[in-house]
């Protein structure tokens, strides 16, 4: 068999095994989050969630092999056809889903339970792809950037509805993705400075915004009083920046609900209420920094033993590394995630496929995503919005839904040497 035929010669080992080395290490801190020395347990029992997650990783790798089996071109020609369907389980799932943690996301067929929104990540990705992979699209032009811009607000605007403000925030990532693509970096400018003031709002009284504005806008007046159009462009984007400011204000006191203001007052001072809204991100400090250089060892967590970390194999499992493989274990982590996101886009970048490589950068950002917020939450840098670490976090959905991401990008990835230049 030819090698440019021969898919098992041309899959990306080295990606592989970075996978199953993060699944398998997040399965023995699921079991190492939810032990307890009293009660004899065995890792494999289903009454625990290390139990349940070895289910999840065993019909991962059948999940695995479908992906593997099926036709690489599958996944162009139909990738409307997938979006499609997702986005009418989104619908769905507002009137018939079951509400868990304040989120009605979820279908529920007794035990079993399955959240849409985690696979309409990859879903997006490849209606993304499909639509800016081909020849004549351009990133430039504004009625295309108004598509893709739908593309990813439909799904966004329906999880807000079922509560799920984290998941839809991940769908932002794949902005990103088009600065591979041509698009200009200016608006990346324009996004981030937003998030800078959105925070500085937060941290700061209005009144001193609004005189350090007034002194920036009275600066470049003076340094440009014979340049018309860059004083009328100075007040303009003053004028929007105290836009955002107010709405900013508005979108805290009168759009977020209870719960996701005191997210946001747990991220900017959580030492002020540390028995209630700063209980999470205290104790995930806690756990972290008792953990020292080389942790208290496999399994001798005391935060996690006494459950002073809530949500400590989903959400906050990162704890459970901190405490009990402390800095060294912590930075051997988040070297993992590192090289596994740098393989991705190394693969991405050996595309011949426009559309693969464009899915490639659509993996690599929404993974990013997950993974430095996830991380930045336990430590208090971003606020907590519910998102687990991939591959790592115990859940069903969470697990599925990477994996699929992952090994779609693999699996085209093998028939790089049979796709011509396009």
């Amino acid at each position: 068999m030819k090698r440019a035929d021969n898919i098992t010669y041309n899959i990306d080992w080295p990606i592989i095994f970075l996978y199953f080395g993060i699944v398998i290490l997040g399965w023995l801190n699921i079991y190492a989050a939810v032990y307890d020395e009293t009660i004899s347990l065995s890792i494999f029992d289903f009454s625990l969630n290390s139990g349940k997650q070895i289910v999840w990783i065993a019909s991962s790798i059948i999940i695995i092999i479908i992906i593997i089996s099926l036709d690489y071109k599958f996944y162009e020609r139909f990738s409307y056809y997938i979006y499609i369907i997702f986005i009418l389980l989104l619908i769905f799932v507002i009137p018939f889903g079951v509400e868990i943690a304040g989120s009605s996301s979820w279908f529920a067929i007794g035990t079993f339970r399955i959240q849409p929104s985690e696979f309409t990540k990859f879903a997006t990705a490849l209606v993304i792809a499909k639509f800016a992979g081909t020849s004549t699209f351009r990133v430039d032009k504004v009625k295309n950037q108004i598509y893709l811009g739908a593309l990813v607000a439909i799904p966004m605007s329906l999880i807000v509805i079922q509560g799920d403000a984290g998941t839809a925030l991940v769908f932002t990532s794949l902005i990103l993705v088009l600065y591979r693509e041509g698009m200009h970096p200016m608006l990346l400018v324009l996004c981030v400075s937003s998030a800078a003031i959105f925070i500085l709002t937060l941290l700061v009284e209005n009144t001193y915004l609004y005189i350090a504005i007034l002194v920036i806008v009275f600066i470049i007046v003076m340094f440009n009083r014979k340049r018309i159009k860059r004083i009328v462009l100075a007040i303009l984007g003053a004028l929007i920046i105290c836009g955002v400011i107010l709405s900013v204000d508005y979108l805290v006191t009168e759009v977020l609900k209870p719960h996701q203001q005191n997210r946001i007052k747990a991220l900017i001072n959580p030492a002020a209420d540390p028995l209630g809204y700063g209980w999470n991100v205290t104790q995930s400090k806690i756990a972290i920094g008792s953990g020292g250089l080389m942790g208290k060892g496999f399994l001798n967590g005391t935060q996690t033993k006494f459950d002073f970390v809530p949500e400590q194999s989903t959400d906050f499992i990162f704890c459970t590394i901190g405490e009990e493989h402390g800095w060294i274990g912590s930075v051997l982590l988040i070297g993992l995630f590192i090289t596994l996101l740098l393989r991705i886009i190394f693969i991405a970048e050996r595309q011949k496929w426009r559309f693969a490589r464009i899915y490639g950068y659509s993996v690599a950002c929404i993974i990013f995503f997950h993974f430095a917020v996830n991380i930045g939450m336990t430590i208090g840098l971003f606020p907590v919005i519910g998102i687990p670490l991939p591959f790592f976090s115990y859940g069903g959905s969470s697990l599925w839904s990477f994996t699929i991401l992952l090994f779609i990008l693999i699996k085209l990835d093998s028939h790089r040497m049979q796709v011509l230049i396009r």
